[in-house]
């Protein structure tokens, strides 16, 4: 009987270990290989609805740890019950307490209500003043209900924390949300070097129009915050043809046509640096571009900035020509929108089925 019992208890603790090996991991790991970024851990947030910040992340990833030796942790809006990866969920985030050990964190959630146990590594992270890139709608990542523990870290926030004035987009980013300063879906920004960044680090290996991408110009309030610097300008262009349902609404890169008038006088900086301090915690320093959307990233040139971003704000020495930013695997992003609400559970997709497939 003894031994029976004891054979009971080995295959139980067998299958019980097996199954939790077996789970689906809610998050993606990348372990790098070689570069300068070779033992520096970077933590990409995404969670939003419309810029598929999803498709964008672990393909950034991808280039950060095969092509310059960076682990990374990729993180998604997972629906609790079933696992499954969903924009719409903006509850659940798994997997920040990689941010423990990371060097940066790279942020792209829109209006997020995240739990005390998973803002807490958000807010430690920051109170330690290591660095932050935020995207697109990273000015306007969270919007947490009054009362909660996190509410100041809120779009706009305007309670009776005064250092909090505007949420974690005025403080740590340098601006919240404003307005869609380009026609949304119709015309696309072109990136112009701003006349004193020529020479900034950041903009090697970019030219003037190099950075592109289909989503619309972001307003900001101007003058950014003191010390903000910006990088890259945003010039409105009007799309040439007509309206198609590509991923890129019938924009081109080829664009060329300036939007006249107000739009483009003066441009909006698309692209900034600032430093950064929250109470109680360290200053550090942040790159910030309203950029973003996964289309936004089929431009080499959208990647090469962010890439440079990286090692600026590492500290580690960007090439003349600027960072390698070959994609690693086929990148075919969908167009951007909003999704319903069964569209997600309907596609029943796990954090592993956004890690770039292999090119034949």
């Amino acid at each position: 009987m003894k031994h029976f019992l004891l054979k009971l208890l080995v295959v139980i603790f067998a299958t019980a270990t097996l199954s939790v090996s077996a789970a689906p991991k809610l998050w993606l790991d990348y372990k790098g290989k070689k570069g300068l970024g070779k033992g520096k851990s970077v933590v990409l947030i995404s969670g939003d609805e419309e810029y598929r910040s999803e498709e964008a992340m672990p393909m950034l990833a991808g280039i950060l740890a095969r092509h310059h030796g960076f682990n990374c942790r990729v993180v998604f809006a997972i629906d609790p019950k079933s696992g499954l990866v969903d924009p719409n969920n903006r509850t659940n985030i798994p997997g920040l307490e990689a941010l423990e050990q990371a060097d940066l964190m790279i942020i792209g959630t829109r209006f997020r209500d995240l739990p005390d146990d998973q803002m807490v590594h958000i807010d430690s992270y920051l109170k330690t003043g290591k660095p932050v890139i935020g995207m697109r709608t990273a000015t306007h990542a969270f919007n947490i209900g009054g009362g909660k523990t996190y509410s100041h870290y809120s779009n706009g926030y305007n309670g009776p924390k005064k250092e909090w004035q505007g949420g974690f987009g005025k403080l740590v980013l340098g601006d919240f949300w404003l307005n869609h300063h380009g026609g949304h879906k119709t015309e696309s920004t072109v990136g112009i070097i701003a006349p004193e960044a020529e020479k900034h680090p950041i903009t090697r290996g970019i030219k003037n129009g190099d950075v592109w991408g289909p989503s619309d110009v972001y307003g900001v309030r101007l003058p950014l915050a003191e010390g903000s610097k910006h990088i890259i300008l945003g010039q409105v262009t009007k799309r040439k043809g007509p309206r198609t349902d590509d991923p890129f609404f019938g924009m081109k890169p080829s664009d060329d046509e300036a939007v006249s008038g107000r739009k483009n006088s003066p441009m909006m900086p698309v692209t900034w640096t600032k430093n950064y301090q929250v109470p109680g915690g360290k200053k550090g320093r942040v790159f910030t571009t309203t950029m973003g959307s996964s289309t936004d990233l089929v431009a080499e040139g959208s990647r090469r900035m962010i890439v440079n971003g990286v090692y600026w704000l590492l500290n580690l020495e960007i090439p003349k020509g600027g960072t390698k930013v070959n994609f690693t695997g086929e990148f075919n992003p969908l167009q951007y929108s909003f999704r319903s609400k069964d569209y997600w559970p309907k596609q029943n997709k796990r954090p592993a089925a956004f890690r770039l497939k292999r090119q034949k």
